[in-house]
Protein backbone atom coordinates (compact mmCIF):
# COMPACT_ATOMS: atom_id res chain seq x y z
CA UNK A 1 0.00 0.00 0.00
CA UNK A 2 1.79 3.61 -0.90
CA UNK A 3 0.25 6.68 0.33
CA UNK A 4 1.08 9.78 1.35
CA UNK A 5 3.11 10.48 4.39
CA UNK A 6 1.57 13.88 4.91
CA UNK A 7 -1.88 12.80 4.99
CA UNK A 8 -3.10 14.33 8.46
CA UNK A 9 -5.20 11.46 10.57
CA UNK A 10 -4.10 9.08 9.21
CA UNK A 11 -2.77 6.81 12.05
CA UNK A 12 -0.80 4.34 9.84
CA UNK A 13 0.42 1.33 11.33
CA UNK A 14 1.32 -2.33 10.21
CA UNK A 15 -0.35 -5.59 9.61
CA UNK A 16 1.67 -9.19 9.41
CA UNK A 17 0.37 -12.14 7.88
CA UNK A 18 1.63 -15.18 10.28
CA UNK A 19 0.71 -17.89 7.74
CA UNK A 20 3.04 -16.62 5.47
CA UNK A 21 6.03 -15.42 6.94
CA UNK A 22 9.01 -18.25 6.89
CA UNK A 23 10.75 -16.79 8.92
CA UNK A 24 13.62 -15.42 6.64
CA UNK A 25 14.63 -11.96 8.11
CA UNK A 26 14.76 -10.25 5.00
CA UNK A 27 12.22 -7.28 6.48
CA UNK A 28 14.92 -6.73 9.56
CA UNK A 29 17.51 -6.83 7.22
CA UNK A 30 16.44 -4.50 4.88
CA UNK A 31 15.23 -2.20 8.11
CA UNK A 32 19.21 -2.02 9.19
CA UNK A 33 20.50 -1.57 6.10
CA UNK A 34 18.26 1.22 4.95
CA UNK A 35 18.79 3.11 8.48
CA UNK A 36 22.47 2.00 8.52
CA UNK A 37 21.73 0.78 12.28
CA UNK A 38 24.94 -0.13 14.25
CA UNK A 39 24.99 -3.29 16.01
CA UNK A 40 23.05 -3.84 18.53
CA UNK A 41 20.32 -1.98 17.36
CA UNK A 42 16.85 -3.12 15.04
CA UNK A 43 13.84 -1.27 14.62
CA UNK A 44 12.55 -4.40 13.84
CA UNK A 45 12.93 -7.82 14.53
CA UNK A 46 11.83 -11.37 13.71
CA UNK A 47 10.99 -13.50 16.97
CA UNK A 48 10.82 -17.28 16.76
CA UNK A 49 8.27 -18.77 18.99
CA UNK A 50 8.10 -22.51 19.84
CA UNK A 51 6.37 -24.55 22.26
CA UNK A 52 3.96 -27.68 22.86
CA UNK A 53 3.48 -30.53 25.09
CA UNK A 54 2.85 -34.62 24.41
CA UNK A 55 -0.40 -36.33 24.67
CA UNK A 56 -0.50 -39.62 25.92
CA UNK A 57 -3.12 -42.51 24.95
CA UNK A 58 -2.26 -45.66 26.83
CA UNK A 59 1.06 -46.50 25.94
CA UNK A 60 1.78 -44.16 22.68
CA UNK A 61 2.74 -40.92 22.62
CA UNK A 62 1.73 -38.29 20.64
CA UNK A 63 3.50 -34.68 19.97
CA UNK A 64 1.67 -31.59 20.03
CA UNK A 65 4.45 -29.13 19.06
CA UNK A 66 3.89 -25.78 17.37
CA UNK A 67 6.61 -23.16 16.20
CA UNK A 68 5.70 -19.33 13.95
CA UNK A 69 7.40 -16.21 13.66
CA UNK A 70 6.40 -12.76 14.43
CA UNK A 71 8.18 -9.99 13.12
CA UNK A 72 7.49 -7.03 15.02
CA UNK A 73 8.48 -2.88 14.86
CA UNK A 74 7.11 -0.52 16.83
CA UNK A 75 3.89 0.07 16.29
CA UNK A 76 3.12 3.67 16.40
CA UNK A 77 0.77 2.55 19.02
CA UNK A 78 -2.77 4.90 19.97
CA UNK A 79 -1.60 5.21 23.56
CA UNK A 80 2.03 5.62 23.00
CA UNK A 81 3.24 4.70 26.63
CA UNK A 82 6.98 6.25 25.20
CA UNK A 83 5.79 10.03 24.66
CA UNK A 84 4.13 9.96 28.19
CA UNK A 85 7.34 8.70 29.99
CA UNK A 86 9.92 11.08 27.95
CA UNK A 87 10.68 13.82 30.50
CA UNK A 88 12.06 16.11 27.49
CA UNK A 89 8.67 15.18 24.78
CA UNK A 90 11.46 14.10 22.58
CA UNK A 91 9.17 11.52 21.70
CA UNK A 92 6.32 12.77 19.93
CA UNK A 93 3.55 12.15 17.27
CA UNK A 94 3.31 13.25 13.81
CA UNK A 95 0.02 14.49 12.00
CA UNK A 96 0.05 11.19 10.48
CA UNK A 97 -0.06 8.96 13.67
CA UNK A 98 3.28 7.62 13.34
CA UNK A 99 6.05 8.01 16.32
CA UNK A 100 9.49 9.37 16.03
CA UNK A 101 12.35 10.89 17.86
CA UNK A 102 13.62 14.44 17.89
CA UNK A 103 16.74 13.48 17.90
CA UNK A 104 17.77 17.16 19.15
CA UNK A 105 15.65 16.53 22.32
CA UNK A 106 16.68 13.52 23.01
CA UNK A 107 18.76 13.19 25.65
CA UNK A 108 19.41 9.29 26.29
CA UNK A 109 17.30 8.31 29.65
CA UNK A 110 16.26 5.51 27.89
CA UNK A 111 13.03 5.84 30.09
CA UNK A 112 10.97 5.17 26.87
CA UNK A 113 12.98 2.01 26.15
CA UNK A 114 12.27 0.38 29.46
CA UNK A 115 8.47 1.48 29.57
CA UNK A 116 7.83 -0.22 25.67
CA UNK A 117 6.14 -3.38 26.20
CA UNK A 118 7.60 -4.34 22.66
CA UNK A 119 10.95 -2.93 23.16
CA UNK A 120 10.62 -0.51 19.83
CA UNK A 121 12.72 2.29 20.86
CA UNK A 122 16.60 1.36 20.58
CA UNK A 123 19.60 3.22 22.37
CA UNK A 124 22.58 3.86 20.18
CA UNK A 125 25.39 3.89 21.86
CA UNK A 126 27.47 5.92 18.93
CA UNK A 127 25.00 9.09 19.76
CA UNK A 128 23.86 8.25 22.89
CA UNK A 129 20.13 8.49 21.61
CA UNK A 130 16.98 6.58 21.48
CA UNK A 131 16.77 5.99 18.20
CA UNK A 132 13.23 3.66 16.49
CA UNK A 133 11.28 2.53 13.76
CA UNK A 134 9.13 5.84 12.05
CA UNK A 135 7.91 4.08 9.18
CA UNK A 136 10.39 5.20 6.86
CA UNK A 137 9.12 8.76 6.69
CA UNK A 138 11.38 9.86 4.06
CA UNK A 139 9.84 6.87 1.54
CA UNK A 140 6.52 7.33 2.32
CA UNK A 141 6.96 11.08 1.65
CA UNK A 142 7.88 10.37 -2.09
CA UNK A 143 5.23 7.58 -2.58
CA UNK A 144 7.23 4.57 -1.29
CA UNK A 145 6.58 1.48 0.88
CA UNK A 146 8.26 1.35 3.97
CA UNK A 147 11.37 -0.65 3.57
CA UNK A 148 10.25 -3.49 5.65
CA UNK A 149 7.74 -4.35 3.74
CA UNK A 150 8.48 -3.97 0.24
CA UNK A 151 11.75 -6.45 1.09
CA UNK A 152 8.76 -9.19 2.33
CA UNK A 153 9.67 -11.71 -0.48
CA UNK A 154 6.03 -13.37 0.69
CA UNK A 155 4.35 -10.04 1.21
CA UNK A 156 3.38 -10.89 4.80
CA UNK A 157 3.86 -7.23 5.46
CA UNK A 158 1.41 -4.49 4.83
CA UNK A 159 0.83 -1.10 5.95
CA UNK A 160 -1.53 2.01 5.78
CA UNK A 161 -4.13 3.82 8.19
CA UNK A 162 -4.78 1.45 10.68
CA UNK A 163 -8.63 1.45 9.94
CA UNK A 164 -8.05 0.43 6.60
CA UNK A 165 -6.18 -2.68 7.65
CA UNK A 166 -8.42 -3.09 10.19
CA UNK A 167 -11.36 -3.36 7.65
CA UNK A 168 -9.35 -5.49 5.42
CA UNK A 169 -7.57 -8.28 7.73
CA UNK A 170 -9.49 -8.07 10.89
CA UNK A 171 -8.55 -6.83 14.60
CA UNK A 172 -6.59 -9.37 16.08
CA UNK A 173 -3.54 -8.34 17.71
CA UNK A 174 -2.44 -10.27 20.98
CA UNK A 175 -0.77 -13.36 19.76
CA UNK A 176 2.32 -14.76 21.92
CA UNK A 177 4.61 -13.49 22.66
CA UNK A 178 3.04 -10.11 22.35
CA UNK A 179 1.81 -7.93 25.65
CA UNK A 180 -1.31 -7.36 26.37
CA UNK A 181 -2.26 -5.30 23.56
CA UNK A 182 -4.50 -3.22 26.44
CA UNK A 183 -1.45 -1.31 27.64
CA UNK A 184 -0.89 0.59 24.31
CA UNK A 185 -3.72 -0.43 21.85
CA UNK A 186 -1.06 -1.06 19.14
CA UNK A 187 -1.99 -0.06 15.69
CA UNK A 188 -1.05 -3.45 14.28
CA UNK A 189 -3.24 -5.95 12.59
CA UNK A 190 -1.82 -9.98 12.76
CA UNK A 191 -3.38 -12.75 10.76
CA UNK A 192 -2.60 -15.09 13.09
CA UNK A 193 -0.80 -18.71 12.17
CA UNK A 194 -3.09 -21.58 12.49
CA UNK A 195 -1.17 -22.91 15.68
CA UNK A 196 -0.94 -18.89 16.90
CA UNK A 197 -1.89 -18.72 20.94
CA UNK A 198 -3.14 -15.74 22.80
CA UNK A 199 -0.55 -13.12 24.97
CA UNK A 200 -1.62 -14.72 28.14
CA UNK A 201 -1.39 -18.50 27.26
CA UNK A 202 2.37 -19.10 28.22
CA UNK A 203 2.48 -22.38 25.40
CA UNK A 204 5.61 -21.46 24.31
CA UNK A 205 8.93 -19.53 24.78
CA UNK A 206 11.20 -17.50 21.93
CA UNK A 207 13.99 -19.52 21.00
CA UNK A 208 16.18 -16.60 19.59
CA UNK A 209 16.36 -13.99 22.77
CA UNK A 210 19.51 -12.84 21.68
CA UNK A 211 18.48 -12.08 17.72
CA UNK A 212 16.02 -9.57 19.49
Amino acid sequence: MTTNATEAGANYGFHFDQTLCTGCKACQVACKDKHDLPIGVNWRRVVEYTGGSWQTSGHTFTPNVFSYYVSISCNHCENPVCTQVCPTTAMTRRPDGTVYVDDEKCVGCRYCEWACPYSAPQFNAETGHMTKCDLCYDYRETGQDPACVSACPSRALDWGPIEELRAKYGSTNDVAPLPDPRITEPHLVVTPHRDATRWDAGAGRITNPKEI
